[in-house]
């Protein structure tokens, strides 16, 4: 018994040094000292307690039927429209949802009664544009505030973001009396031109971004040689495709949607409406008219849903990285 030691079984004659062998007590042998540090991967995990799990499943259940009726409220006036879209004017009001028959002849009775192709081909030569002008203007811009030292440059930041509390009505007036003078009323030119002198919302979105590139880059570019200019157009620029989707996304929306814009300087002339107001003008003509009303508001809207589908994931991506240090 005294050679027994206290784990019950004897000590290894010459590793008495590495004292006694622990014994399993579920089956009551000895373990291996290669045994003892098992790797983390043969680790069993832990099941939580039924609790924890029920709190968590409990978890999980409210926030997907919360996100469930936030798509459904937001997914209901859209689903509204087309339904009513594809009904005759009598159906639009009655009670009824489903249309019954389906009216497609709304969608060809739409097209044919306005140009729509024409306002469309107005509206995407401004919108396409003005983007391509605040995205050439606001990069250098941007780069310019994130990433060159000169004296001057916090008030310049400042002054550009101060002009974001100025309303668009405010500067519009001697905007007019401007435009007039240099005879670019009526044309496209009052909006488009402007957009190539640089946006305040778009340079703040860029800066951000181009601060959160690591300067190493910047820093190792430099070293062999590169200008600012090399800097922008081959890091900066390719690293942040991402943010400039997403101002040139805004941007298209805004100009695509814009209703203001397009009726103060476009005039009366009828060649250069856009969608917006030849949405306006037909629902003058057709205000009892629900049904193709309804119509001609899908048929205005589905390029720019398509659209945002197709660039939905540079665009999420552009926003959410916009702003954020590495």
């Amino acid at each position: 018994m005294g050679a027994l030691s206290r784990w019950g079984v004897p000590p290894v004659s010459g590793l008495g040094s590495l004292g006694p062998k622990p014994v399993d007590w579920r089956v009551g042998v000895a373990i291996a000292p290669s045994t003892i540090h098992a790797s983390a991967a043969d680790v069993i995990p832990r099941e939580p307690p039924q609790r924890t799990r029920r709190r968590r499943q409990i978890r999980t259940t409210t926030s997907h039927a919360l996100l469930i009726a936030f798509a459904i409220a937001f997914m209901l006036p859209m689903v509204f429209v087309v339904l009513s879209s594809l009904m005759t004017n009598d159906q639009v009001l009655s009670a009824n949802f489903w249309p019954r028959p389906f009216q497609w002849n709304n969608y060809p009775t739409v097209w044919h009664t306005i140009p729509l192709g024409l306002y469309a081909w107005n509206t995407v030569q401004i919108a396409v544009m003005s983007t391509i002008g605040i995205v050439v203007s606001s990069i250098p811009v941007a780069y310019a505030l994130a990433r060159m030292r000169w004296k001057g440059r916090q008030v310049v930041f400042v002054l550009v973001l101060s002009t974001l509390m100025l309303p668009y009505q405010v500067t519009v007036v001697p905007l007019y009396v401007w435009f007039s003078k240099i005879h670019w009323i009526p044309s496209f030119k009052p909006l488009i031109v402007p957009n190539f002198l640089g946006d305040a919302f778009s340079i703040f979105l860029l800066r951000q971004f181009f601060m959160s590139v690591p300067e190493d880059l910047a820093d190792a570019a430099r070293v062999d040689g590169a200008s600012h200019w090399q800097i922008m157009t081959r890091i900066m620029v390719p690293l942040s495709k991402a943010a400039i989707a997403a101002i040139a996304l805004f941007n298209f929306l805004y100009n695509w949607n814009d209703f203001f814009g397009p009726l103060l300087f476009v005039g009366d002339n009828p060649h250069l409406f856009t969608l917006a107001i030849g949405l306006d003008a037909f629902r003058g003509q057709h205000h009892v008219e629900y049904n193709l009303i309804m119509a001609a508001s899908v048929m205005f809207m589905i390029p720019v849903i398509v659209l945002f589908f197709l660039a939905q994931r540079v665009f999420v991506e552009g926003v959410t990285l916009t702003g954020s240090k590495e």
